[in-house]
């Protein structure tokens, strides 16, 4: 497999070197040089397949020989030891439940299977995983690279403004496991690891590498799941499919336009965002134009400058798409709560993120069309939003009734890349 660097097309690495290297020249997201297609008789033999059978061809039509097929086939199995099960919401909306892993998220699939690949890639090279997160991803990966042989993790996330039950999954397992509490926003965050990846003495000392969604391992992972969210729908709800996809970093909503580059007939995405609306105005106005990022309910997506935006603006350059075309819409605060509660009264408990990708669907979905929208994470992530919003209890799931007690192990950092740099080559093996 080859890939191209977007912001230096002559920078050209191979799978490995992608997952290992993380980003490219001058933070550049590596992009596969090709797009792998299946023929309509091919998709109907992948979808006949169990989930992780079909996981690995789709990953191979990417990965080429670098993974044999046996060694990719273990991976896969190794990665994806939960279910991806779509439920229905209404005649014409169900989700896609993505949150059956062990930290409750849709990340632990791109998480879990960029550890096991990087550990297959890398041998005994040490390294050094950097990411930030607004929530699920620092928990996914952790507990994918938890107790690797060879890696230590350190995640950047804002303070006091993550979930307390999010933090509690990643911040207590230790070892080599290290978390930063950030006195900033996300975006400072994002913007530290960038800058420990364009410091070049860094990178070499600690074999610095990232777990963010962009990760090309994460994303072609994550790719998987709307072929197993199609497999299991009726021919009917096949023919006039809308997803809707909860987004904030666009790492989602690129591995679903990755699908239907495959070939997978989905009828289009809707990109469902929160107040921090910096895609959605573009795409009305044709000016990118970031604002200050806001907290919201639905704090995962508060994100105001997308890592994967590039991307998803090179599929539609690649594939000839107009991208004004791409679906889209902007949720706020008030408008999440009223969403919790129609699902609720509909029987089907949701969170905030969920929620937001399950409005935009059912204000813009068309007669004849079958919409599915994602569910990101367990309501009981986000416990105290969800009862504040139902006026009742949420059970806790046993991965979180488990740590909930714990005690933080989080350092605490300003947004200041000196401390930060100084604290990473401080780290011993």
């Amino acid at each position: 497999m080859k890939l191209y660097n977007l912001k230096d097309h002559t920078e050209q690495v191979s799978f490995a070197q992608a997952v290992q290297q993380g980003l490219g020249k001058n933070q550049g997201l590596f992009f596969p040089q090709l797009l792998p297609k299946f023929t309509a008789s091919e998709i109907d033999s992948l979808l006949k397949l169990d989930f992780v059978t079909r996981s690995a061809k789709i990953l191979s039509a990417f990965i080429g020989n670098e993974i044999n097929d046996d060694d990719l086939l273990r991976l896969v199995g190794n990665a994806f030891q939960f279910p991806a099960p779509v439920k229905a919401v209404t005649d014409d909306i169900g989700t896609l439940e993505l949150y059956h892993g062990p930290t409750l998220a849709f990340k632990d699939f791109g998480g879990r299977f960029m550890a096991q690949a990087l550990v297959q890639v890398a041998a005994d090279k040490q390294i050094t995983i950097l990411t930030a997160t607004s929530g699920d991803t620092g928990a996914a990966v952790a507990h994918a690279f938890y107790h690797l042989p060879n890696i230590r993790v350190v995640i950047l996330y804002p303070e006091g403004k993550i979930s307390p039950l999010q933090e509690k999954l990643f911040c207590t397992l230790g070892d080599n496991i290290h978390t930063i509490a950030i006195k900033s926003d996300f975006d400072a965050c994002q913007s530290l690891v960038k800058q420990a990846f364009d410091d070049e003495e860094l990178k070499t000392k600690i074999g610095l590498n990232s777990a963010n969604s962009i990760n090309i391992s994460r994303l072609l992972a994550q790719i998987c799941y709307y072929f197993e969210a199609y497999a299991q729908l009726t021919p009917k709800q096949r023919e006039q499919l809308v997803i809707s996809v909860p987004s904030g970093n666009f790492g989602d909503l690129t591995a679903g336009l990755l699908a239907k580059t495959m070939g997978l007939p989905i009828k289009r995405f809707i990109a469902a965002t929160n107040a921090n609306d910096t895609v959605p105005r573009y795409l009305d106005t044709g000016k990118w134009q970031p604002h200050q990022t806001v907290a919201t309910l639905s704090n995962a997506m508060d994100v105001s400058q997308p890592n994967n935006w590039p991307r998803i603006e090179e599929i539609y350059r690649r594939e000839s798409w107009v991208l004004s075309s791409l679906a889209h819409g902007a949720v706020s605060d008030d408008e999440t709560k009223v969403a919790v509660q129609e699902l609720d009264a509909q029987g089907y408990l949701s969170e905030p993120h969920g929620a937001i990708a399950y409005r935009v669907l059912r204000d813009q979905l068309q007669d004849g069309e079958y919409g599915l929208f994602l569910g990101t994470a367990h309501p009981a992530k986000f416990k105290e939003v969800v009862e504040a919003i139902l006026h009742k209890t949420i059970p806790l799931p046993e991965a979180l009734a488990a740590r909930e007690n714990m005690t933080l192990l989080s350092h605490h950092m300003p947004n200041d890349f000196a401390q930060l740099r100084d604290f990473l080559l401080a780290l011993h093996w």
